[in-house]
């Protein structure tokens, strides 16, 4: 089973958190810059810790030179995704 996620990505901030919903989209920061990949980067690494699974289980399908971007999810269905996912920000 795979599912996918819409997030909206803040490169360079000052800590790594998964910010919160914002529309439909998973708001996301991380320290890495944004350049060679380092960024997507870490996104598939905070994602993946979170959810629980390898990091080769998320991968960027769009937008991997943009803030907005779409990760497709496999071994995780929409509910599960969403119940591993805060509803409010992590502070």
């Amino acid at each position: 089973m795979k599912t996918s996620l819409s997030i909206k990505v803040t490169a360079k901030a000052s800590r790594a958190a998964i910010l919160g919903w914002h529309g439909g989209e998973l708001k996301i920061a991380v320290t890495a810059a944004p350049e060679r990949g380092k960024a997507n980067a870490a996104v598939i690494d905070l994602l993946a810790e979170r959810l629980g699974l390898a990091k080769s289980a998320l991968r960027v399908i769009s937008g991997a030179s943009q803030p907005r971007k779409r990760i497709e999810i496999e071994g995780l269905d929409e509910a599960r995704l969403h119940s591993l996912l805060p509803a409010r920000p992590e502070g």
